[in-house]
């Protein structure tokens, strides 16, 4: 896979989707080919499994059943979408990836990292080459996100104690692995863009 792997991750409402979106734009305009996606998402089979899971009452699935759903989803998405847009050296952004599972499902209700994990590794087998990690205080993302219309609140429902121990996991997963930058997500829709940029910037000469 030739191209440049990006995931963005964080909290709910942190504003990672924005974010995306505004690369995305920044790096087309310098002439880039770019696919933007996200997860659970990103290709047809995966967005029927995207609302299973972010729909519903908060106790439809067991965490160990999610992970799974989000395994296939990933596995679809990373067949359709991902790979071949690698292979034809395009810049990949995708709206989370793996991290979302090892924290929302591995960590936030039980401990079910090496599940996650293992199959992680038995299914997908990869990593992105850059992880931009949106870190703000969960009181203000989970006010973000609820305050957005839709029906995709299902883990915004479980809580903001649910939000405050998957920010914690984040900043654990950003300590363990370099491919990871910290953004500071406390501030205006363009300084947080610049922030982003000065991240990405150095390694556009790998895709």
């Amino acid at each position: 896979m030739a191209g440049l792997f990006i995931s963005l991750e964080g909290i709910d409402g942190s504003g990672k989707s924005t974010q995306g979106r505004r690369l995305a734009q920044t790096l087309r305009d310098q002439g880039h080919q770019v696919t933007l996606t996200r997860e659970p998402g990103g290709s047809p089979g995966a967005e029927e499994i995207r609302r299973l899971v972010l729909e519903g009452a908060t106790d439809r699935w067991s965490a160990e059943t999610e992970i799974l759903l989000f395994t296939a989803a990933r596995r679809d998405h990373l067949e359709k979408t991902i790979r071949p847009a690698l292979a034809r050296g395009e810049v990949v952004i995708t709206d989370r990836f793996a991290d979302s599972t090892r924290i929302f499902q591995g960590i936030t209700r039980g401990d079910l990292s090496e599940t996650v994990d293992r199959l992680h590794a038995l299914m997908i087998g990869v990593e992105p080459d850059l992880t931009l990690l949106f870190d703000l205080d969960p009181a203000v993302g989970l006010a973000r996100a609820t305050a957005r219309a839709g029906a995709e609140l299902r883990f915004e429902d479980m809580g903001l104690g649910f939000q405050q121990k998957a920010r914690a996991g984040f900043l654990a997963l950003a300590k363990a692995h370099p491919r990871f930058r910290l953004i500071d997500a406390d501030a205006d829709e363009t300084t947080v863009a610049e922030r982003v940029w000065h991240a990405v910037a150095p390694h556009l000469g790998r895709s």
